[in-house]
């Protein structure tokens, strides 16, 4: 087989330059830098521009003023493994077919990602952090010029000096190293992808650590009960409440000592992650990058924090599903910044955007939609109105489930586990899920079109679930054996 040759043009065409995010004629056109924060088990509404009495985020707030906030950004697979995956793909975790336990993402996929992209197209790709994607032997330098992995499992990190310093302290050293080697001349993109404010598992005392330099951050502070009631999850079907969501909630919600240890704890990590980004945004300043940088700051799946009983994300519900989104691009008319925009956007939209921005287009492979006449405020009539969601990882403490989301219903099934995992949600009616409506008569067309709509939504992307269509590790050595 030929082996993968990587040409990179210093020069992209002008037809490609006048596609470019800023509108600007061929003569003063200017690829734009892009850098692309991604954060991990974060929820839509842990952000102080959205609202929280709480939280502090003083730099995501300042790239919101001036920039745009999706308030209905979505993933469509709430676990950080798909979740990156489609980040890197353009694609829903159906049609990549990657998450915990499965192959590697396929080569095709890889020389089709947004990094390798943009590197074929002349720019200088750069990683730092959780890549929490498996790919095969020299797929990462396909992709990237730099790529600087950090795990937890521990936060701190021994130095050689024998100080201990926090991986989100380090992402941002390493992010800033990054940015000094670059120059206007050639443009960039790099991707910050955080390992907070994810639990620290292995730990069941302090399952949250935070940086050092917000140390006592919120002590003084009394955290306002989960969004949810805590006993909703009794209202659920026995393979929800004897589920992971619940076995976590033990570990760091279940008493009122416990679930304000940890919510600080939690709430600090975010404070520190948004500090960092600081820190990097004021390196690019100081290269004078900043002016021709676009930021994009996104959550890899949201995060229950206790509500309705339960932990971690996994399932149907809102506080699983939506995630925070924010574009910022110093190129944006004074008029057009400070705005939020109520129209959906997913995580499979990220990579298409990002292609946009820099190269003109997208990949065919690219499922999701490009959202900068959004983010220019450009009137779109035939914007979504739904997405399919799901979540196919393979583990018995983790129900499988598919569903659709609209303006006002959700639909999910847990497919493995009908007719008591069949659920319909008026989010008009009853904003927090409280209620399943699949049942109930009066909802019985609502819950055919729903029921439809989900089918028509998969068929392209795959198709219905089977273990044959979605493989894993532990299938393929079984069936060697």
């Amino acid at each position: 087989m030929m082996s993968r040759q990587i040409f990179r043009p210093l020069i992209l065409s002008i037809s490609i330059a006048c596609c470019m995010f800023g509108r600007a004629g061929a003569e003063d056109a200017q690829q734009p830098n892009v850098i692309f924060f991604l954060s991990d088990d974060h929820r839509a509404d842990f952000l102080g521009c959205a609202g929280h009495p709480i939280l502090k985020t003083p730099v995501i707030d300042r790239l919101a003023a001036g920039g745009v906030r999706f308030e209905n950004a979505f993933v469509t697979t709430s676990i950080c493994a798909a979740s990156r995956a489609t980040f890197l793909t353009g694609q829903w975790e159906r049609s990549h077919k990657y998450t915990f336990g499965t192959p590697p993402l396929a080569g095709q996929l890889i020389d089709n990602s947004y990094p390798a992209l943009l590197r074929k197209a002349g720019y200088r790709t750069g990683f730092v952090g959780k890549f929490g994607v498996g790919v095969t032997r020299g797929a990462t330098a396909e992709m990237f010029d730099s790529f600087v992995p950090l795990n937890r499992n521990p936060y701190f990190k021994k130095q050689p000096d024998g100080t201990k310093r926090h991986l989100t302290e380090i992402a941002g050293d390493r992010a800033i190293e990054f940015l000094q080697g670059c120059s206007k001349e050639t443009p960039f993109c790099l991707s910050v992808s955080f390992n907070a404010s994810h639990a620290e598992d292995s730990d069941k005392k302090d399952h949250y650590p935070w940086p050092k330099a917000e140390d006592g951050l919120y002590d003084d502070t009394t955290i306002p009960p989960p969004l949810v009631s805590i006993d909703h999850w009794k209202t659920l079907p026995e393979f929800l409440r004897d589920s992971m969501v619940r076995d976590r909630w033990f570990w760091r919600w279940d008493t009122p000592d416990k679930y304000q240890k940890n919510v600080r704890a939690y709430y600090r990590m975010i404070t520190g992650l948004d500090r960092v980004m600081g820190r990097v945004l004021a390196e690019s300043k100081k290269l004078g990058l900043d002016d021709n940088t676009v930021v994009i700051f996104m959550g890899d799946n949201g995060y229950y924090k206790g509500s309705r009983g339960m932990a971690g994300k996994w399932s149907h519900f809102e506080e699983s599903l939506r995630v925070p989104l924010v574009i910022y691009d110093p190129r944006m008319p004074k008029e057009k910044r400070g705005r939020v925009i109520a129209d959906m956007a997913l995580n499979v939209d990220v990579p298409a955007t990002i292609a946009s921005l820099t190269v003109g287009k997208s990949p065919k492979s690219y499922q999701g939609r490009d959202l900068s006449p959004l983010v220019q405020g450009e009137s779109q009539t035939d914007w979504r109105t739904d997405f399919f969601c799901e979540h196919l990882f393979d583990n018995a403490r983790i129900p499988k489930w598919e569903g659709v989301r609209d303006e006002r219903y959700v639909y999910a099934r847990y497919f493995e586990h009908l007719p008591e995992g069949e659920f319909l949600h008026d989010l008009k009616r009853d904003p927090k899920q409280l209620k399943n409506f699949a049942t109930d008569p009066a909802y019985s067309e609502t819950l055919t079109r729903m029921r439809k709509r989900c089918d028509a939504l998969r068929e392209p992307l795959g198709g219905a679930y089977s273990p044959e269509k979605f493989p894993t590790i532990r299938r393929l050595r079984n069936k060697k054996k």
